[in-house]
């Protein structure tokens, strides 16, 4: 006796020692995770400024290209790329931070670059890890007839669907890891659904390895030669989400020791079991909160919480549906209805906690109602939650099935003092199995495994089997709309850039076509006039003419006059000359603000010329 207890006990502290290991293993990724790197940036980087000015002429060559974000950025080594008038690439420095400041992006241009327009396309990664590419142009000189085509900047579709596709297998994963193991800690079942815990792993396994690789090429848009890059894993590896990713491997790793026969509930589940499940469960869900929309924005903390929480009742609902639906397909092992009971309670708990994260989520993506038509986001926002809805109703169903055949079971019960006898329950579908007739209900209330069955075990199954298929179904395509709206700009910060992008059109610049026609063949045009930065006190102006066929002509005169004739001010010549191809003035001053009348007269040879009148707002 004494030598079995010696046993017991050393049994006992091994487990706590491997308790502990695994407590300090889980606590060390958490803080890792949740402290490498989160700021408070805003979700998605937008651009809302570039020097040159997009579509601007230059009288001289600038030194070098900068580009302003809503919010801090990170840069690769090929972030830039300038093309000359005749698509070739211009030889720059490298990418930087200009002014050290980190929502900027520069680099240097090299001396002695020609007349015409160039291209500059830009590629960086927002403080959410998602890339964020676009390409404008500037001329130098005046506007060449020939220029570069703006160059793809969505990256390579082989790289970007691939990465897709294993963010979709991950939560897939992540969901059926979660709900198997909480299906049978908390809801007792102990058969079949190992073997789904351990595809869920194998699935989650994979889609992190593969994440971690395809990473680099979906950041820098190249194609999947770039997978196995020295540089490209490296400088993945040394970024947030390589660390969020390599965090996430170090936990599928720990539990990959775990004892094969987990004990489930009424069967020796100590409290320490269901700990470390909640803990493994906790750190899987921060990898993702850290990595995404939650680790940028307005309430960082709140929502890191929020996002956690999310995951957690999305993983405990649905992955629980893939194990009560594959439960009810193993006839040799009959689902009792305490265990969908059970079940159905801590979906019951998992709505509530969706409910109230996804409002929150909702308000702090959104920021405004409008954004539920206007963005992509928030169409993405309305249609997941119609499906959730579906996916309420069906459950509506299962649960109505759960209370019927609760209720429809009366338990058997024996007098005190009395041995329980044995008997044979049928087991719907499969084999019958022995219970004590003493068995009551379950702690929850529900008919236990022993409660007595009767002909309608089989429609009580059936039934259930449709739907929570039904129920799996929808909530396949919720995960699918989810992992959509984690690479989508949310639709607050797309209001936002918006708004940033057109204040800064707004001031910068204010461009104006003006039609002429002096009727004489081929005499007819539009002339171009821009206005910098088209406000109140000194602008610059620059002058283009068009001909019938929209290139560029070159007309012996151009003059240019601004009149406010509501105020009597007026004329003001704009002063501007002739640059070769194009006419340019820096002393033009309004003093005023209004509705400004300008008056442009194009001569296009030395007897036939016409002057035309156009509106322009000056603020």
């Amino acid at each position: 006796m004494r030598i079995r207890r010696r046993r017991v006990n050393e049994s006992r502290r091994r487990q706590r020692r491997i308790g502990a290991r695994a407590l300090a293993l889980l606590g060390s990724v958490l803080v890792l995770v949740l402290f490498s790197g989160v700021n408070g940036a805003s979700a998605h980087a937008a651009l809302t400024g570039t020097d040159p000015q997009e579509g601007s002429v230059l009288k001289s060559a600038p030194r070098q290209v900068t580009l302003t974000f809503s919010e801090s950025i990170g840069l690769f080594d090929d972030s830039f790329r300038v093309l000359d008038p005749e698509n070739r690439r211009v030889r720059t420095g490298e990418p930087e931070h200009a002014d050290g400041r980190a929502d900027t992006a520069g680099v240097t241009l090299p001396r002695g670059l020609g007349t015409g327009t160039y291209t500059v396309a830009w590629r960086v990664v927002s403080a959410d890890s998602h890339p964020v590419s676009g390409a404008f142009t500037f001329s130098i000189g005046k506007p060449s007839a020939t220029r570069a085509p703006l160059p793809p900047t969505a990256g390579d579709p082989a790289s970007s669907a691939l990465y897709d596709i294993a963010r979709y297998a991950a939560y897939s994963g992540l969901a059926l890891s979660i709900g198997a193991v909480t299906f049978v800690l908390v809801c007792g079942f102990p058969g079949s659904v190992r073997r789904l815990l351990v595809t869920g792993w194998w699935i989650l396994l994979g889609s992190t390895f593969a994440l971690l690789l395809l990473r680099g090429p979906y950041e820098r848009g190249t194609g999947l030669s770039g997978v196995f890059d020295p540089k490209s894993l490296s400088d993945t590896l040394t970024g947030r989400p390589g660390i969020v990713l390599v965090a996430r491997l170090a936990l599928l790793a720990a539990v990959a020791f775990a004892p094969p026969r987990v004990p489930v509930r009424g069967r020796g589940a100590g409290r320490g079991v269901v700990v470390l499940g909640a803990l493994f469960s906790l750190a899987l869900a921060v990898t993702w909160a850290a990595a995404e929309h939650a680790s940028a924005g307005i309430q960082v903390p709140a929502a890191m919480v929020s996002s956690v929480l999310h995951l957690l009742a999305m993983a405990v609902w649905l992955g629980g549906l893939a194990a009560l639906l594959t439960a009810l397909h193993r006839p040799a092992e009959p689902v009792a209805p305490a265990v969908v009971t059970r079940f159905s309670r801590l979906a019951l708990v998992s709505v509530a906690v969706l409910a109230v994260t996804g409002v929150y989520q909702s308000w702090r993506g959104l920021g405004s109602w409008d954004a539920l038509t206007s963005t992509s986001y928030g169409r993405l926002l309305v249609v997941k939650v119609a499906l959730v809805a579906l996916l309420l109703a069906a459950a509506a169903f299962s649960r109505r099935w759960t209370t019927r055949a609760a209720t429809a079971r009366t338990p058997a019960t024996v007098p005190a003092g009395r041995v329980a006898t044995p008997v044979t329950v049928p087991a719907s579908e499969g084999p019958a199995s022995e219970v004590p007739a003493s068995d009551g209900p379950a702690s929850d209330g529900a008919a236990g495994d022993g409660a007595k069955g009767g002909p309608g075990d089989t429609e009580y199954h059936r039934g259930l089997r449709r739907s929570v298929l039904a129920e799996v179904t929808i909530g396949i395509l919720v995960l699918v709309i989810t992992t959509m709206l984690t690479g989508t700009q949310p639709g607050r910060a797309a209001t936002e850039s918006a708004d940033s992008v057109a204040a800064v059109r707004r001031v910068t610049s204010r461009t104006t076509l003006v039609p002429f026609d002096v009727g004489t063949p081929g005499g007819h045009g539009k002339v171009q006039i821009e206005l910098t930065p088209g406000q109140v006190g000194e602008n610059s102006v620059q002058v283009v003419v068009f001909g019938p066929d929209g290139g560029l002509v070159t007309v012996p005169e151009v003059r240019l006059s601004f009149t406010q004739e509501a105020r009597k001010v007026g004329p003001i010549d704009a002063g501007i000359t002739d640059k070769g191809g194009y006419w340019t003035s820096d002393g033009l001053t309004l003093p005023l603000p209004g509705t400004w009348t300008m008056k442009v007269t194009v001569r296009t040879s030395d007897i036939d010329e016409i002057t035309v009148s156009k509106k322009v707002e000056i603020d």
